[in-house]
């Protein structure tokens, strides 16, 4: 599988990116099995966060004999310097490790929630101070929504994050508004070399009132030549790679798009946006 440069960081990440939602509301074996298909493939960069149910529970016996075989990402949604701090030691904990690779402001959606974590007082400090003293390496911040795009262009101006994480997919992309604040974020990335995770690239529609039949918060692509032009899609826009889907079962699919990736041709994204209409984005204006 491809391997692209998490920006300053230096770690070499492989294309697909682990996403530990996924473990929140299975057991412990599925999870093993889980783990077994990631290590066939040599994916080397997980995504982990307290508030991913049960994930960090399932995942911490492989940390106990795996954790050097991983670039180690997790988060918190704590606003708080204090609430930050306690958050953080209560993963490093659960997950039998000493230190995270990487620690991400969580759920940064919107600008009040930028100024919240970057007040005097706020989580960014938090992180901060844990980096100074050996507990996380890399900080870096993750949103989801429409406006997340915008709003990481301003924390980027306001601190020096390492990293960011954010949705690309096709059928977003067919919104003018996003795709432009998208493009731009990732273009600043590039330039400031900051690393970049892509979240919801097989997203189809939301669920809307209908009962998900996935673990995922979105109605995802189940298709494998619909997962392979999404996934492909969106490791066509830059970014280091892309988190797996919330869904063990989706798993294989995804991780087989990102070992088989070609980068798609204008021609070929200019199609795919266009296709767009068929279904539904995630998030709206």
């Amino acid at each position: 599988m491809e391997k692209r440069q998490f920006g300053r960081t230096g770690h070499m990440s492989t294309v697909a990116i682990l996403g530990g939602a996924a473990f929140g509301e299975v057991d412990q074996a599925t999870t093993n099995k889980a783990m077994e298909i990631v290590l066939e493939y040599g994916v080397n960069h997980i995504d982990i966060a307290p508030s991913y149910g049960h994930a960090e529970d399932r995942l911490a016996p492989w940390m106990k004999t795996h954790r050097d075989d991983f670039f180690l990402g997790c988060k918190t949604m704590e606003r708080t310097r204090e609430g930050a701090l306690e958050e953080l030691h209560c993963s490093l904990k659960r997950l039998h490790t000493d230190y995270f690779d990487l620690y991400q402001l969580h759920a940064v959606k919107k600008m009040e929630d930028l100024d919240e974590v970057t007040r005097p007082g706020g989580a960014l400090e938090a992180l901060i101070e844990a980096k100074k003293k050996g507990l996380i390496r890399h900080i870096g911040i993750t949103g989801h929504g429409v406006y997340t795009p915008a709003v990481f262009i301003e924390a980027l101006r306001r601190f020096d994050f390492d990293s960011v994480l954010f949705p690309v997919n096709f059928v977003q992309y067919a919104d003018p508004a996003y795709i432009q604040k998208a493009d731009e974020l990732l273009k600043f990335c590039l330039e400031k070399n900051v690393g970049s995770m892509l979240i919801k690239s097989i997203t189809k529609a939301p669920w809307g009132d209908r009962k998900p039949e996935y673990d995922t918060w979105y109605e995802p692509f189940t298709d494998m030549d619909m997962i392979q032009k999404a996934v492909s899609f969106a490791l066509s826009q830059g970014a280091t790679g892309i988190c797996t889907a919330g869904d063990t079962r989706l798993l294989p699919l995804v991780l087989k798009a990102c070992e088989d990736f070609m980068p798609l041709s204008d021609s070929e994204q200019t199609e795919l946006i266009q296709s767009a209409q068929m279904y539904q984005p995630l998030f709206v204006q």
